[in-house]
């Protein structure tokens, strides 16, 4: 899911990593705004409540509007910066870093939100944020793996994307050369947008009853696409291995 880029990516690398994280993006979205009503995934509507702030010269608010802003900008940032730098030299492990890093942002609020949450605004701030953060890591990084074919933790955008490509369907029917293609995209964009319900089903469930112990459920999704993912290449590059070794034996026999 994470180490194929470019040509050789296929739509089911695609459609294994938008169903896996885009649950991922909705469980935490619905368990932060039950524990701190704050969307961690959604940052046109911070923009939208910053300039309502704004304009109500309710400064701290506005403040803090901006911090949830950063929080995501910088988790984004930090992201393509470590994929950039890591890709270079270790292209096949270049998601690693951003990958155990939002893992142990979610770790941290899990922990810290069961042992020491009092609903004071500093550490509302410091959770919140921190899942902001975790969510900007995540989305840069399958915006990145994916040639920004995927992007798991807002939904206006696919909505959009899914009407027009309903459209063209629909509009160019009798078109055969493009419409797998179109058919693919529609797929593809309504899995993230069911996934992304379930994830947020399934973490408003967990946090009403377990509270901040639902946070496991994007830590154990993310460990698996990460466990899947390294178990993926090491068969990958095994067969390809064996798949050059073949091929020589054979060219070795023609010669002989």
């Amino acid at each position: 899911m994470f180490h194929v880029e470019g040509q050789k990516r296929r739509f089911i690398h695609d459609l294994k990593l938008a169903a896996l994280l885009a649950m991922t993006a909705g469980s935490v979205n619905v368990a932060s705004f039950f524990a701190f009503e704050v969307l961690t995934t959604n940052v046109t509507g911070h923009v939208a409540t910053l300039a309502g702030e704004i304009v109500a010269y309710r400064w701290q608010a506005a403040a803090v509007k901006l911090l949830w802003m950063s929080m995501f900008l910088f988790g984004a940032f930090f992201s393509g910066l470590m994929i950039e730098l890591i890709g270079r030299r270790y292209p096949r492990f270049s998601h690693t870093v951003p990958l155990i890093v939002e893992i142990s942002l979610l770790i941290f609020v899990t922990y810290h939100g069961t042992h020491y949450y009092d609903y004071s605004q500093d550490l509302i701030q410091l959770l919140a944020g921190s899942l902001l953060f975790a969510m900007g890591i995540q989305n840069a990084m399958v915006t990145m793996v994916s040639g920004s074919v995927v992007r798991t933790t807002h939904l206006t955008g696919l909505f959009t994307d899914i009407g027009i490509e309903g459209a063209k369907i629909i509009a160019r029917y009798k078109d055969t050369t493009d419409r797998e293609k179109m058919i693919n995209k529609f797929t593809l964009h309504v899995i993230i947008v069911f996934s992304f319900l379930v994830g947020g089903m399934v973490g408003g469930f967990l946090y009403a009853n377990y509270l901040f112990f639902s946070f496991l459920l994007p830590i154990g999704l993310l460990i698996f696409a990460a466990v899947y993912d390294i178990t993926y290449n090491r068969i990958y590059l095994l067969n390809r291995k064996k798949r050059i070794s073949r091929i020589r034996l054979e060219k070795v026999d023609d010669l002989s």
